[in-house]
């Protein structure tokens, strides 16, 4: 599976990834960075989608919980290509979406999905800087009764202590990190 590994990396660092040390990207957060990395242009590619279900799920498959998902919009292809995966694995996984507001009408619920207070569940997210959307949904869950067993990203940019922010609320762990991209960054230039 070292392969598919290295395969996604690769769709990753092509489809998604910039680098510009000189004049840097402004992010979500405010902040500014020498890398971008546009993670739906890789999972929302019929190549990269598949890939990252298996790479998320490998992570996960045996944490025992029921449930996958995240903030809206960066985490929704994440736990919709992971639950498939898991379904084609025998062990299924129900995936829930974390509104950024609740609904102003109907239930007004600020989570979206069939799983029962008490759930364990796995939050997921693209990529983090300061780690601020993935606690938003953090949070979220908890109050909505779930257990958060860990939170798992796609891309860590190593940046801004977002990791560290996040494991006051639970563990972390990332498929890739800045320094996986950066290394296929220097092959390039090499």
């Amino acid at each position: 599976m070292q392969t598919e590994h290295n395969e996604l990396l690769e769709i990753l660092y092509k489809r998604s990834f910039r680098y510009d040390p000189d004049h840097g990207f402004k992010l979500s957060s405010g902040g500014t960075s020498d890398i971008y990395v546009d993670v739906k242009k890789t999972v929302l590619s019929a190549e990269g989608i598949m890939l990252v279900g298996k790479a998320i799920f490998k992570k996960i498959k045996d944490d025992n919980i029921g449930g996958i998902g995240g903030l809206t919009l960066g985490a929704d292809p994440l736990a919709y290509t992971t639950a498939y995966t898991s379904c084609l694995t025998g062990k299924p996984l129900d995936v829930f979406i974390v509104r950024k507001e609740p609904k102003k009408h109907g239930t007004q619920r600020a989570i979206e999905g069939s799983l029962e207070k008490g759930a364990r569940v796995v939050v997921v997210d693209d990529v983090i800087t300061t780690g601020g959307a993935t606690i938003k949904a953090i949070e979220s869950v908890l109050e909505a009764g779930f257990t958060v067993v860990k939170a798992v990203v796609l891309v860590d940019r190593q940046e801004k202590n977002g990791r560290q922010n996040i494991e006051k609320y639970c563990p972390v762990e990332s498929v890739f990190t800045r320094e996986d991209l950066l290394g296929l960054q220097a092959k390039a230039n090499s």
